[in-house]
């Protein structure tokens, strides 16, 4: 079990790059993380869903990704409260403090998912989460020293150089660290090293001599990772560094509770696109394609988008001519209006869209969790893709759909000039076809990347990067 001295220190990244590694040694791997907490989600094959991090990494390992590789998802819907997903299904919501009284409940299906996966695999690669130092969370803890203990899992700790402070970061979390979830832990990895490596040998013997933890290695900064999905919302502005002069300008709102964010992964890694990630406070650049992103809280995310002014830049973008895409929560918000009559985001209401498209939405308590295939239907270009919502949206311009379904069905909105489309389909940009359609309507050319090909290569290369600069071999004998 890789754990961390806090969020962020590349944790998932690492986990994909074992699974990448051990998988081309020949062993059947399996990734799981007992607890995850993110709006970037991935549909699974057996109809759930997981954090992406985890479709990540059973990618990695050559596996379809299976609700048992992350058995409790918690995708925040405001800054306290969060829904809660068991076995891919969605369990309820609850506020910070009652999802801890919730926890005792919950360790026998991470264990339960966590025996499934052992029985599948040779190796059982565990992803922690958050801090293994966060003491005040130890009590009823199903995420990182309680799953440990509870599933006798040897345990190393992650720190992360880059952001300074590493030697008392690792050293701090032993120091932390109750007796009994100490001798949990075997070894450590230092991430995200730049520079000379030889520079920090003294400190890597520091850690060792004052842990007693094994040294597993000083892992340099992969700059490749990029090309990955990103987990955290926090993550997507290292993943947009493109340059501002490209021909085609797309723009993207970062909303409060954006969610399935690496939609825009594949833009973001075409030469001739700059993507901008519109923060809070700035308002949207003239460009030619704005992206409502998908949303956890729909509502509450439209009303921070007016707060920001961005209603009035949108407007101003589509008088200029240029183009309007909505994606799932960000289809919702483009309608006249959004129903939540149960209250699943809050309490019952109803509000105003932006009345771009002629269309409602009503939400309700079934979600929809599949994988689609399909064409767009203004140029005949096929996809695959998924569908994660709740609601129903209806109305005139459903009457021009965006997408036809390969088991008939229609899906999105196109406004009567064109201008605004939206659709609940995630993950078209992935297909090269698609995105070079897609540009082309914006009067661009895509470079034709094969985005598909591009994750896998960057995988082989972080397993690669892991080889040279992990003990690989003591790690696997660590295991139990």
């Amino acid at each position: 079990m890789l754990q961390g001295t806090g969020s962020s220190v590349g944790k998932s990244i690492l986990v994909a790059g074992l699974c990448r590694a051990y998988a081309r040694r020949g062993l059947a791997v399996r990734p799981f993380k007992p607890q995850n907490m993110s709006n970037n989600a991935a549909v699974t094959a057996d109809g759930g869903e997981i954090g992406r991090a985890q479709e990540l990494q059973a990618r990695a390992a050559g596996v379809a990704p299976s609700v048992h590789m992350n058995p409790v998802l918690l995708k925040p819907q405001t800054e306290t409260g969060a829904q809660v997903v068991v076995h891919g299904r969605v369990r309820g919501t609850a506020k910070a403090r009652a999802f801890q009284d919730m926890k005792p409940r919950l360790i026998d299906p991470v264990l339960e998912s966590f025996s499934i996966l052992k029985q599948q695999a040779d190796l059982v690669l565990v992803e922690g989460a958050g801090s293994a130092s966060e003491i005040n969370l130890r009590q009823n803890d199903i995420a990182n020293m309680g799953f440990a203990r509870a599933a006798d899992v040897p345990v190393a700790i992650v720190g992360d150089i880059d952001r300074g402070g590493v030697i008392a970061a690792l050293v701090g979390t032993h120091t932390v660290l109750d007796p009994s979830d100490r001798a949990m832990v075997v070894g450590f990895v230092v991430n995200r090293m730049r520079g000379d490596p030889t520079l920090f040998h003294d400190g890597m013997r520091t850690i060792a001599k004052r842990t007693g933890w094994a040294d597993l290695g000083l892992v340099p900064f992969f700059d490749r990772a990029r090309s990955l999905p990103a987990e955290d919302a926090m993550d997507l502005a290292a993943h947009a560094e493109t340059a501002a002069d490209q021909p085609i300008r797309i723009a993207v709102p970062v909303l409060p509770r954006i969610a399935n964010f690496d939609d825009l992964d594949p833009l973001m890694a075409e030469p001739g696109v700059t993507v901008t990630l519109v923060e809070r406070g700035q308002p949207i650049p003239v460009c030619d394609l704005i992206v409502i992103p998908g949303s956890k809280a729909t509502i509450a995310d439209l009303a921070a988008l007016r707060r920001e002014g961005w209603d009035i830049d949108i407007r101003a973008h589509i008088r200029r001519g240029s183009r309007v895409l909505g994606l799932c929560g960000g289809y919702q918000m483009l309608g006249c209006r959004i129903a939540d009559p149960d209250g699943i985001e809050g309490p019952a209401d109803t509000v105003d869209g932006l009345g771009l498209l002629d269309v409602e939405t009503v939400l309700s308590p079934e979600k929809r969790l599949e994988r689609v295939e399909g064409t767009t239907l203004a140029d005949s270009v096929p996809f695959t893709g998924y569908e994660m919502h709740i609601g129903t949206t209806d109305g005139p311009d459903t009457a021009r759909p965006v997408v036809r379904l390969n088991d008939g069905r229609h899906d999105g909105a196109t406004s009567p000039d064109g201008l605004v489309t939206g659709t609940y389909v995630h993950g078209f940009f992935a297909e090269t076809a698609q995105r070079a359609a897609w540009l082309k309507r914006l009067g661009g050319t895509s470079a034709g990347l094969d985005h598909r090909a591009a994750v896998e290569s960057a995988l082989d290369a972080l397993a690669e990067h892991l080889e040279t600069h992990m003990d690989l071999d003591r790690l696997l004998a660590l295991a139990r």
